[in-house]
């Protein structure tokens, strides 16, 4: 049972590390007002809250709604804080992709025993590298630092496969 006790503080604690991480690579690196595309329109209709082009994301357009009242009526900074709001989902997407990838390590280990400290240091290993080298790629760096939809479609998919893992390991409890 201290085993298990203590792959989960770890796991949590590696989680949040590699959280923070691509929070603080998100968040430096967001833009500074609008993108070239959607995005304009995405920021105006959140900040006014009003219909974007279909299906309008009606969520997204809520949730930047407010991110949006933190640029405290500076129409300036409306677009850095629902860029925010994409950062964050993006770096909560990395952190449910770590505890994603652990969970499915964590059930490859142990079908060839016992979870010694040594497996379970790899375990963390393959969480840490997979979810940091997905921080890194071109494409979802790219999504998260601008206010478009596919940062929170991506953070919603992770926090459902998230769930049906964990789901899958503590059914028959």
């Amino acid at each position: 049972m201290n085993s298990t006790l203590n792959y989960q503080r770890l796991n949590n604690i590696i989680g949040w590390v590699v959280f923070l991480i691509a929070s603080f690579v998100f968040l430096s690196t967001i833009e500074a007002t609008a993108s070239f595309w959607d995005c304009g329109e995405y920021i105006a209709c959140a900040y006014k809250i009003e219909v974007g082009h279909p299906p309008g994301a009606p969520l997204f357009l809520l949730i930047g709604r407010f991110f949006s009242l933190f640029a405290f009526g500076n129409t300036a900074k409306a677009a850095m804080m629902v860029n925010s709001m994409s950062a964050l989902c993006s770096s909560f997407t990395i952190l449910f992709l770590f505890w994603s990838i652990t969970a499915l390590a964590r059930k490859i280990v142990e079908k060839s025993g016992e979870l010694t400290n040594g497996k379970m240091y790899a375990v963390f290993g393959a969480g840490a590298v997979g979810a940091l080298a997905y921080t890194f790629t071109d494409s979802f760096w790219f999504s998260a630092v601008e206010g478009e939809v596919y940062a929170m479609s991506s953070f919603f998919t992770a926090i459902v496969f998230w769930c049906i893992l964990k789901w899958e390991r503590e059914a028959d409890d």
